[in-house]
């Protein structure tokens, strides 16, 4: 390795580092204070210099723009790994529930308030059908009650992403009631999975338009 080389890789091992806090940094603080997150904020929570942070990303806009896109590729590379599974049960409850173990946050406080890029479009694309696919397996196989949608699951995955008990007691430090909230929710994750099997009562009203989604992102031009 030539000296310049040996000089660059510290500097890009910190960059990669910085950029990876930046990152953890906003999801929490957007899971705080929503899209008026500040990024004075976000590089404080990162633990780095707002100088270091507009080297990375030259508005806010872009730092949420590339969350969105990590996250979506996150949604494939999992939908992906649970499509694998030859049991279709399985298959979309793995994904359900690996998901929500991954503790990435909801986004759904910047919809509308990013403008939404052709490479986010269709990556959500691509992710609605991989997860069509695995609703359309499980409802072949009757094991799941056929009128959930794969919507429903988009919805029902925002719904639970959010675990505002476990958030209040990091940020108040009670690591001693942290473990119980968790137990909690796992609990109630049970509960909903086991509100998908057939037979149930009828769901009220119509299944959710796919809208409800891409209506609140709002772009008609990559619709």
């Amino acid at each position: 390795m030539d000296t310049a080389r040996r000089r660059r890789a510290p500097r890009q091992a910190e960059a990669e580092r910085n950029d990876r806090e930046l990152l953890r940094a906003a999801r929490e603080v957007l899971a705080e204070d929503g899209a008026h997150a500040s990024v004075a904020a976000i590089a404080a929570r990162a633990g780095v210099g707002i100088g270091s942070l507009y080297r990375r990303y030259r508005t806010k806009e872009e730092l949420f723009q590339r969350l969105a896109e990590l996250s979506l590729d996150q949604w494939t590379d999992t939908l992906e790994q649970a499509a694998a599974c030859d049991d279709p049960w399985e298959a979309l409850t793995a994904f359900i529930t690996a998901s929500l173990e991954a503790d990435r946050g909801s986004l759904a406080p910047i919809a509308g308030a990013v403008e939404v890029t052709p490479a986010m479009w269709e990556k959500h694309r691509r992710a609605d059908r991989q997860l069509a696919g695995l609703v359309e397996r499980a409802t072949a196989a009757g094991v799941l009650r056929p009128d959930v949608t794969a919507t429903d699951i988009w919805v029902l995955l925002e719904q639970l992403t959010a675990a505002p008990m476990i958030e209040q007691l990091r940020r108040q430090g009670r690591t001693d009631l942290l473990p119980a909230a968790v137990e909690a929710r796992q609990r109630t994750i049970a509960i909903v999975l086991d509100g998908l099997r057939p037979p149930g009562s009828p769901l009220p009203g119509g299944p959710p338009a796919e809208t409800l989604f891409t209506g609140r992102w709002a772009d008609d031009r990559h619709r």
